[in-house]
């Protein structure tokens, strides 16, 4: 019992006088998120974090390797997308806005997409740099295809990229597992401070 109190005391002092840091982890920086890389093109080669849908869609968990990222068209993707052959067995890159995450998202689905990535695009809103809960709206609907929320600033510099690269695409890979990739080691892009 003595011992028991000494050690109590001593770890009241410990605390009292100094500040344990502990280093940030990848698990720590994960956090429940999705990552995918983009592969191609060069100029948008990093590694990006989503966050997934809260409560409508699947999980990201099959692995894809060289799926095409499309523009939808119409960037809203409110109404039934105009680029649907395109969209056959890709991943749909939409803005925020105009009608729920879900109608999005379906609409994508319709489309052939086999997956959802939607991010704010209105660089002047409060939520662009922040990362969106992404919920159901409520209706008697679901979606059979993940859906995650990017950064918006990621999401208007790979928009304007493949736009200045006349691309309608980019090539990706979703999930990236980086449980054991240390936090210096993640291929981040260089605009975001993270």
């Amino acid at each position: 019992m003595l011992i028991v109190l000494v050690v109590i005391a001593i770890l009241s002092q410990c605390t009292a006088t100094s500040t344990i840091h502990m280093p940030v982890t990848t698990q720590d920086i994960i956090a429940g998120d999705v990552f995918f890389e983009i592969i191609s093109p060069q100029d948008l080669e990093y590694t990006y974090r989503l966050r997934p849908a809260k409560d409508f869609g699947v999980s990201f968990t099959q692995k894809l390797e060289g799926v095409p990222m499309v523009l939808a068209d119409p960037p809203e993707a409110c109404q039934k997308l105009r680029n649907a052959r395109e969209m056959q067995g890709s991943i749909a890159l939409m803005d925020r806005g105009e009608c729920s995450f879900l109608t999005k998202t379906l609409h994508a689905e319709a489309a052939g997409a086999v997956g959802a990535i939607i991010t704010e695009y209105n660089s002047k809103s409060p939520e662009f740099e922040h990362y969106i809960e992404m919920i159901h709206d409520k209706t008697n609907r679901d979606a059979q295809i993940p859906a995650g929320f990017l950064l918006g600033k990621n999401g208007i510099i790979i928009r304007s990229t493949l736009q200045r690269l006349k691309r309608v695409h980019a090539l990706i890979n979703i999930p990236v597992n980086l449980t054991f990739t240390p936090p210096s080691k993640i291929n981040h892009p260089p605009w975001l401070g993270w």
